[in-house]
């Protein structure tokens, strides 16, 4: 078998593996939450779920969302305080961009304040992209 050939017998199996992101810049490409997703191995059903969130140059981390599949979609709402609440499945997460190091896990929806749907992480025609909430009215309790 000629060598050429051996790179070509493997493509088949790297094309299934999802290793994208997308951002919402919400100030400019430095002040931004961006979802990566990750599936090292063709074979495995869920992907790494997690978000980036930065406000450069002052801070950016990395946290970690959980597992999800190839198509979960990701809401990410505006607090009034300016704090995002991040809810992929039944999972919510509490973030803000001052230090970037705030992370909380929510264990359901927040009662007394009014939080806004600011957009949707989601797959069109294969790819991860954010799509943005123009609608004012989208508003949650």
């Amino acid at each position: 078998m000629r060598h050429w050939l051996l790179p070509l017998l493997f493509a088949p199996l790297l094309t299934a593996c999802v290793n994208d992101g997308a951002s919402y810049e919400i100030s400019g490409a430095e002040h931004s939450l961006s979802l990566i997703r990750e599936q090292p191995l063709f074979w495995d059903k869920t992907v790494k779920l997690s978000l980036a969130v930065a406000r450069m140059p002052d801070c950016l981390r990395r946290h970690s969302i959980g597992p999800g599949t190839a198509n979960t979609k990701v809401e990410i709402y505006r607090v009034p305080s300016g704090a995002f609440i991040v809810r992929a499945g039944k999972r919510m997460y509490a973030t803000e961009t001052q230090t970037c190091e705030g992370w909380a896990k929510m264990d359901g929806e927040p009662d007394d304040i009014e939080i806004t749907l600011v957009g949707t992480f989601r797959v069109k025609n294969d790819k991860l992209i954010f799509v943005k909430e123009d609608d004012e009215e989208k508003k949650r309790r």
